[in-house]
């Protein structure tokens, strides 16, 4: 645990505010097509909360191990405290909505299989996953800046990983968003907001997938 909150300071401390300006943005004009808003949403290794504080949900449940999540967590996010390859006090078929940003890259093969397997459980039929993940073709030279990053994924392996274990992949995106808040590129929500509104910007600057798929 003080691993995860030393790493997490250091990582993202300095761009908190940032971050969250960044989540408000994505979630408004882009996450939130995919989510009803009488939808239950899980955001799986939810970190600092950017994401299920600024999306619009009947329920909201934030799962990490990290137990400053319940810092950043708003009133109406229920925190739950739990590794994502044992999700136990997520009952059966009970989520509409999984969400996971950045993390199956911290997983070996097996724990992403797990996690997996899991998601596999607590969604209800036809529930949606949706992933933003570090897309190795595209990151390959700067994959490894981070020193908890074990396993290498490109959008191909993650959606084979997904297809062979009850989901179908609906939507791919190989290059949506830029690698990392800490890149080169300005820290700025109005730059932010034209790079959403052209594909032309993402083919060149994305270095993140994003992958929707459906349970089956």
């Amino acid at each position: 645990m003080e691993d995860l909150e030393k790493i997490y300071k250091r990582r993202f401390g300095k761009d908190v505010d940032f971050r969250k300006k960044m989540y408000k943005l994505l979630c408004n004009v882009f996450f939130q097509q995919y989510i009803p808003k009488n939808a239950v949403v899980l955001d799986v290794a939810a970190g600092y909360c950017e994401f299920i504080n600024n999306i619009k949900a009947n329920k909201k449940i934030a799962l990490d191990l990290n137990p400053d999540v319940k810092k950043f967590a708003d009133n109406n996010v229920e925190v739950i405290l739990s590794s994502s390859t044992n999700m136990k006090q997520v009952k059966d078929e009970s989520i509409d909505v999984a969400f996971t940003s950045n993390f199956f890259e911290h997983l070996d093969k097996k724990d992403i299989l797990k996690t997996i397997n899991e998601l596999h459980r607590v969604l209800k039929k036809d529930g949606k996953l949706l992933i933003l993940q570090p897309n190795i073709r595209y990151c390959y030279k700067d994959y490894w800046m981070f020193f908890d990053h074990i396993t290498p994924l490109d959008d191909r392996s993650l959606s084979e990983a997904l297809e062979i274990n009850g989901f179908k992949v609906i939507e791919c995106k190989p290059k949506f968003l830029p690698y990392t808040t800490k890149s080169k590129l300005p820290k700025s929500i109005f730059l932010l907001k034209i790079y959403l509104r052209i594909p032309l910007a993402q083919n060149i600057l994305g270095k993140q997938a994003f992958i929707y798929a459906k349970k089956i």
